[in-house]
């Protein structure tokens, strides 16, 4: 006879608990959240072809679809010139285009660098091809700003880098992280947990796949729009059930996981398409930077339920009213990133 209230007051000290420990997650998070719109997760992208022994075509493309250009730019040995760059805006970036001379030894065991790129959460590839149809590759970060040209293969995107990439764009895209953020407050039990972050996953792994391989092309910007709009309606969806109307996301979590994983999974191609990987790298980067993506959201999942767990033993005495905050947190943050992209659209 008492196992039913006391199930349902297990239930609710358990929602009490996730949306406290969210409540204190986001005000950790909030000077990331509330600069979220100056600062971009995706990557920059610097090519160099080499036309003639020391003489290249430059091409330098800085990612805007989330704000303003990053103040970042190539640096070069002393013994290069840049000529003028022409810039022109393109759909989610600036591009500016032009040539660098570096004289008969080109550009083997020289410096590259990118001025600036310590003081922002990006990943630059740098791709060049010589004359002599060699290429290589490197991926340059803010705690690696430079490194040196090698001709002889030893420059290259490993699994590792893809993967690294894949972890920092799920980890520095807040975004992403309140969606999952907003299933954990509103899944209850593991296993209804596990079915539906497993549809997510499968659902934004397919969307990547097509997206990357180019079956399907879709405007980077708008997705990005539609990506805050699926946040705020899990936001709505929470407050909805403190007046004890539950929605499809409580009924079934995972069909709603699936339907928005479809749209995060092409903000996730976002990353990939703009690093322009030839055709034959494309199976290794895709598997590997989705790796990367699995491996930051399951991470940020553990933490999460982790700090539920510490709050608890702290036996912290909260006002009543802190329940329901987490919902119009994440709602008034996923709102105003919603209404700023559709204002880059427009």
């Amino acid at each position: 006879m008492t196992s039913q209230p006391q199930n349902r007051l297990t239930s609710r000290h358990r929602r009490t608990a996730l949306c406290r420990s969210a409540l204190v997650l986001l005000g950790l998070f909030v000077g990331t959240v509330l600069q979220a719109h100056a600062h971009t997760s995706l990557p920059g992208y610097l090519v160099l072809q080499e036309n003639k022994p020391g003489s290249f075509d430059l091409i330098w493309k800085v990612p805007t679809a989330e704000g303003p250009p990053p103040a970042i730019y190539p640096l070069f040995p002393a013994s290069c010139t840049v000529s003028p760059l022409v810039a022109e805006q393109t759909a989610g970036a600036l591009l500016e285009r032009g040539t660098l001379q570096c004289g008969a030894k080109g550009l083997q065991d020289a410096t590259v660098s990118i001025s600036g790129l310590s003081v922002t959460i990006l990943d630059v590839l740098v791709r060049i091809t010589f004359a002599d149809g060699t290429s290589m590759q490197h991926m340059l970060k803010p705690l690696e700003t430079s490194f040196v040209i090698h001709q002889d293969g030893k420059n290259h995107v490993d699994a590792w880098g893809y993967v690294s990439l894949g972890i920092g764009h799920i980890l520095y895209g807040i975004d992403h992280l309140l969606f999952v953020l907003g299933l954990l407050l509103i899944v209850r039990g593991a296993r209804l947990l596990l079915k539906t972050i497993t549809a997510f996953t499968l659902a934004h792994t397919i969307t990547l796949g097509l997206a990357v391989f180019g079956v399907v092309h879709v405007a980077p910007t708008p997705v990005e729009a539609v990506v805050a709009l699926s946040v705020v309606f899990l936001a709505v969806e929470l407050a909805h059930s403190y007046r004890g109307k539950q929605g499809l996301t409580f009924r079934q979590p995972w069909i709603v996981a699936f339907v928005f994983g479809l749209l995060h999974g092409f903000g996730f191609a976002g990353t990939l398409s703009r690093l322009g990987i030839p055709s034959r790298d494309i199976p290794q980067a895709l598997l590997f930077f989705n790796l990367g993506v699995e491996s930051g959201q399951l991470a940020f999942v553990a933490v999460f339920l982790g700090f539920v767990y510490s709050l608890r033993s702290l036996e912290i005495r909260w006002p009543a009213w802190t329940e329901r905050l987490p919902a119009y947190a994440i709602g008034f943050v996923a709102s105003f990133w919603f209404i700023q992209r559709c204002a880059i659209i427009f």
